[in-house]
């Protein structure tokens, strides 16, 4: 794993556009920092700019370099969810400019395993990480699943032997006035 973690976080720094497993699915994944990289994203995927990207970071301490002031009651609603949870915070600060949605917010979920954990922990950023598919067709939930046209359009392909052990999207949640609400389960 040592290898296939250096070869993705040498393209990460080049501010390559990338294919790896995370906690969940198979993901196009960049440098959250990097406009053109995720400007890459967008093109790669043939999505519409105006649907935002989900940002990944590998812990609460790493969440805090991109959230201005962390809400008091994060730890309570993190305990509440017994899968991948991706929070849509109002407000973030130093990603790229592309990467935050029309009225300001951020979707960012802490990864706590698994190759996409290593991978982001030696990065030491925040990575986007978006389904790998095109715009407006299935989610491929496995590596097999890939439009092969895809793959060819990323700089590098993790091998597909690390592979994630979920293959479910995240349940996304909106921090609100007084709590959160679920979009997507």
């Amino acid at each position: 794993m040592e290898k296939e973690l250096y070869k993705a976080l040498t393209h990460l720094k080049k501010g390559h556009v990338l294919l790896c497993p995370t906690d969940t699915i198979w993901g196009l994944s960049c440098d959250a920092t990097n406009t053109e990289a995720v400007e890459r994203i967008y093109k790669i995927k043939k999505r519409n700019k105006s649907k935002s990207l989900i940002v990944l970071v590998s812990s609460k301490e790493m969440l805090s370099n991109y959230i201005d002031l962390l809400p008091p009651e994060l730890d309570d609603i993190l305990s509440k969810f017994n899968k991948a949870l991706t929070i849509i915070y109002p407000k973030a600060i130093k990603l790229a400019e592309n990467v935050y949605a029309q009225n300001s917010s951020v979707a960012i979920r802490i990864v706590e395993k698994g190759f996409v954990h290593q991978l982001i922990s030696q990065f030491g950023k925040a990575i986007v990480s978006t389904s790998a598919n095109y715009s407006n067709q299935t989610t491929a939930t496995k590596y097999c699943e890939i439009n092969n046209d895809l793959i060819k359009e990323v700089d590098y392909a993790v091998n597909e032997k690390f592979g994630n052990s979920s293959s479910k999207s995240s349940t996304i949640i909106e921090l609100i006035e007084n709590g959160y609400r679920t979009l997507r389960n």
